[in-house]
């Protein structure tokens, strides 16, 4: 269950079979979809980018999910307790969108009509992304029309989350990678109105889900990540579970290390998710919890899919021990800013 892979190979053997399983610091397998066993109906692809500061939050996705390909632009502002997302498809991609085979290389676009967003990597020693997107039909409270520019820095040395995951039936897996801590800088235009994400001056930071897998077609998970700076480094983590029969695909991230974690979940109230989320792991090291400042819920239905989620966003206060035994401390005064979700689908 704790398995950590550390020799690149071939995601799947000549039959099909996941070759390794477990979790990784990088994304060193090689993803030889071909070899998979699923029709491409079923794959799952997608790159998911969160950028958020405590005023405003923004999502950027392009994903392949066989029987559509979707750009998907989604926009917060927890000032005014409001958000709207909008997508544009095309219908039966099945894998056609040629999603790149690692988050490491390889650029991203979408476009469909007057709509786009781009994901590109920029040349230079640190890894550089920049999103860009232009969704001109977009309404927000009045305002028409949203685009932008981010651009996310990480030292492309430090840690990640990755995880190799089987399910109980072989034709099933997830191979993902989880980013968090990249400061953004750029800035969104909606409807004339400009937003500023300045890095740790606003202390504003992107995720990053990078996914590839097939899902049984029932599905829930919950995912946490948080960013921010703890003793004047880095501090963050993945928290995330419900799917799969092996792989924590949990971790501590501090100073571009990671420290991965066992068993770790969250509590919430369904009814009133506006309380605090707690979190606690099996071993005593994640004694934390998320106070929102705004939360949400979605329902969306495509064709054959549905997804039903409730999703909070706050600051992160409490206590984790990373790997050698040190304790950290995480007051409100760090704003360590992230977002808790639980969310079923049908796909």
């Amino acid at each position: 269950m704790q398995k950590e892979i550390t020799r690149g190979t071939n995601l799947f053997d000549d039959r099909g079979n996941l070759t390794q399983t477990g979790w990784a610091r990088q994304l060193i397998m090689n993803y030889n979809r071909e070899k998979m066993r699923a029709s491409l109906l079923r794959l799952k692809e997608w790159d998911c980018y969160c950028i958020l500061n405590p005023q405003h939050q923004l999502n950027l996705i392009v994903a392949d999910v066989g029987y559509f390909g979707m750009g998907h632009v989604d926009w917060f502002d927890y000032r005014a307790g409001k958000n709207k997302s909008s997508q544009v498809l095309k219908l039966f991609t099945r894998g056609k969108l040629n999603l790149p085979r690692t988050a490491d290389r390889g650029d991203v676009e979408f476009r469909k009509g007057n709509s786009w967003i781009k994901f590109k990597h920029l040349p230079g020693p640190m890894s550089q992304r920049e999103l860009t997107f232009d969704f001109p039909d977009y309404e927000f409270e009045g305002r028409k029309g949203i685009s932008g520019r981010i651009v996310l820095t990480r030292d492309p040395k430090d840690d990640t989350m990755v995880n190799v995951i089987p399910f109980k039936n072989p034709r099933h897996f997830v191979y993902v990678q989880k980013i968090v801590c990249m400061p953004a800088v750029g800035e969104v235009n909606l409807g004339g109105e400009i937003y500023k994400f300045e890095g740790e001056a606003n202390d504003s930071y992107a995720a990053l889900d990078w996914s590839r897998g097939v899902f049984p077609y029932h599905t829930e998970w919950w995912w946490s990540y948080a960013s921010g700076k703890v003793n004047g480094k880095f501090f963050g983590f993945n928290i995330d579970y419900g799917f799969g029969t092996e792989s924590s695909k949990n971790m501590i991230f501090y100073d571009g290390k990671g420290h991965h974690l066992d068993e770790v979940t969250y509590t919430f109230d369904p009814k009133d998710p506006m309380k605090p989320w707690i979190y606690r792991s099996n071993d005593g090291r994640v004694e934390l919890q998320l106070e929102p400042i705004y939360s949400n819920r979605d329902h969306v239905s495509l064709l054959v899919l549905e997804t039903n989620g409730i999703h909070a966003y706050g600051f992160i206060t409490g206590t984790v021990v990373l790997d050698d035994g040190t304790k950290l401390h995480i007051e409100r005064k760090d704003r360590v800013f992230g977002s808790a979700e639980y969310c079923k689908h049908r796909w």
